[in-house]
């Protein structure tokens, strides 16, 4: 009994060994996809955000020359950035193209971790769970896009125009530029997913929302929080990170709700049923 306990172990281990091989396999065909395309990624992804012409800054300034007449934002037409250290440009490459990598395997990934998981559940459970694992994916991309699109334009915009004197001339390091990147974009896919965290806390009985609705007032003081550190300093972009988590933060709470209320209907059914 103890050796096929033993042998199921393993078994399980091997089983999630080649998840996880196929999920870094699927990282490496992304990474190699955005690694052979590197130099057109550069110059109109991650240097976009650094131009005038990038859709966000376009769209601003049309409603701007609608209600006021003139663009609200124009860029310096040149962003210089220089190279410090020898493998700079090779390590933000790899950077670059890992990240990617990821970003383009991530529903890959999910699905991996659905495969694994999905043979211990019931059919209940299974049907859940594939809400759950579409949520996950689908608010990580949406995160990512919105601080491509909404928050690191604006931080660009705002480190760009903001001046202390005409005697300095602007030269910005390429690696703390990469680190804006990352930080911005990645750390807005990762909060998207609380949602889905909200979802499952509540599933198991941890949260609630009365609790959610209870501690309203912390979350937001800690959303600003989390907007401040993954943002840099001026209070336009942290204000565009938070109020997307704001919104996150009141959808929870009605899916918290929701889920309460579809637990609650179980319950009773379930005592129904044996009474």
């Amino acid at each position: 009994m103890a050796e096929e306990k033993e042998m199921s172990f393993l078994g399980h281990i091997g089983e999630l060994r080649a998840h996880l091989v196929r999920s870094i396999i699927a990282i490496i065909i992304g990474a190699l996809i955005i690694g052979f395309n590197i130099n057109w990624i550069m110059d109109h992804i991650f240097f976009g955000p650094t131009r005038n012409d990038f859709f966000t800054f376009r769209v601003v300034n049309h409603f701007s020359r609608v209600l006021l007449g003139h663009d609200s934002i124009h860029l310096p037409k040149d962003f210089p950035v220089r190279v410090q250290k020898l493998f700079q440009q090779f390590n933000v490459m790899m950077a670059v193209s890992i990240f990617g990598g990821m970003v383009l395997a991530f529903p890959y990934i999910v699905w991996e971790i659905w495969k694994f998981i999905s043979p211990a559940l019931h059919e209940k459970e299974r049907k859940n769970s594939i809400f759950v694992i579409n949520g996950i994916w689908f608010l990580f991309i949406l995160g990512v896009m919105c601080g491509y699109f909404l928050i690191l334009p604006f931080a660009v915009n705002f480190g760009v125009i903001f001046k202390i004197s005409d005697i300095i001339v602007p030269l910005y390091d390429l690696s703390d530029y990469t680190t804006l990147f990352l930080q911005v974009v990645l750390g807005m896919g990762v909060i998207f997913l609380f949602p889905m965290v909200v979802y499952l806390l509540t599933s198991i009985g941890i949260l609630t929302p009365e609790f959610l609705k209870t501690y309203r007032r912390h979350a937001i003081v800690v959303i600003m929080v989390v907007a401040a550190i993954i943002t840099p300093a001026d209070v336009l972009s942290m204000m565009a990170a938070a109020m997307p988590l704001v919104i996150l933060y009141e959808m929870s709470i009605w899916m918290s709700i929701y889920v309460s209320k579809k637990i609650e209907k179980q319950e009773k059914a379930l005592a129904k049923s044996n009474s």
